[in-house]
């Protein structure tokens, strides 16, 4: 790892003095990790912030059981590389308990069925604070996050009630019950990430890069054609270049027609694209205030 800190860029700078607020001032954080360049990006960081000791805290995936077969190897393969802890918390789980139920039909998918397996978790190991890879220029809704962002006993996020930050003060003061999202890199965009991987030559899932794959078209978009995403009779399924610039849930992330094969092609393409990453994502467009509405139950 190259622990040169005489080149540090302000975002770098920042994100760093958040994870050792974060080692600071709670007593239980963890780093919600999906196994995306996002989350990736989070444990190069925590890596500098506490170098040469280890990260911390573990890393936490909530997995719905339907993801990129590509993203769960590249988990598991940095988990051991690094000598990590990693929890797994499974959304099949909270389905086969009733306490949540299985969406169908064609825009089904499991990616909100999450927050319920999340809570759980935050509450089965007592975490205070939840680092995550949420950037404010993903979503109108991202954007009115604070980086230490308070939820209550329910989980639940009130965004008409949040803590002011002035400067670089965070202020991690929490009552019982109530824990802390983390957003370390809030103030990152889409191109400032991949230009960190490229900078950094940090590996990342495979799905990233140009690929070819069997896909099917609906409005407009490229699905997987995988038994986990719902398809009509009549939407064929042919062979594609692509690649995903975002690794949900299959069954709402929709792939990009690419032939960026490296990091530098994908931060060229990046630069020209105008469309935003969400917007590969099926689950932000159910309603006007999909984002929000899934924050305010607890989500990430």
């Amino acid at each position: 790892m190259n622990n040169d800190t005489s080149n540090i860029n302000p975002l770098e700078s920042e994100a760093i003095h958040i994870m050792r607020e974060v080692a600071a001032q709670f007593e239980n954080p963890v780093l919600l990790f999906s196994g995306g360049k996002d989350s990736i990006t989070l444990v190069r960081l925590a890596q500098k912030a506490f170098y040469p000791a280890k990260i911390p805290f573990p890393l936490m995936h909530i997995d719905t059981g339907h993801n990129f077969p590509e993203t769960i190897e590249f988990r598991d393969k940095l988990v051991e590389e690094l000598g990590l802890t990693l929890i797994v918390r499974h959304v099949q789980d909270s389905i086969d308990q009733g306490k949540v139920k299985e969406e169908t039909g064609k825009y089904s998918s499991r990616n909100t069925l999450q927050t319920t397996t999340l809570l759980d978790a935050i509450e089965e190991f007592k975490f205070d604070a939840c680092i995550g890879g949420a950037r404010r220029d993903e979503e109108k809704a991202r954007a009115k996050e604070r980086i230490f962002s308070v939820r209550d006993d329910f989980g639940q996020w009130d965004e008409k009630n949040q803590r002011p930050e002035l400067f670089d003060m965070l202020n991690g003061e929490i009552e019982h019950g109530q824990n802390v999202r983390v957003f370390p890199i809030s103030n990152w965009t889409e191109l400032d990430v991949w230009s960190y991987i490229e900078k950094e030559n940090l590996e990342i899932p495979s799905i990233y890069f140009s690929h070819e794959r069997d896909t099917f078209l609906r409005d407009g978009m490229i699905w997987s054609a995988s038994e986990f995403v719902y398809r009509e009779e009549n939407e064929e399924v042919q062979s594609r270049t692509v690649r995903f610039r975002t690794v949900g849930d299959m069954s709402c992330t929709a792939a990009v027609s690419s032939y960026a094969s490296t990091i530098s092609e994908v931060v060229a393409e990046i630069r020209s694209s105008t469309i935003s990453e969400r917007g590969a994502r099926i689950d932000d467009k159910r309603s006007e205030a999909a984002m929000e509405s899934r924050k305010q139950q607890g989500y990430f």
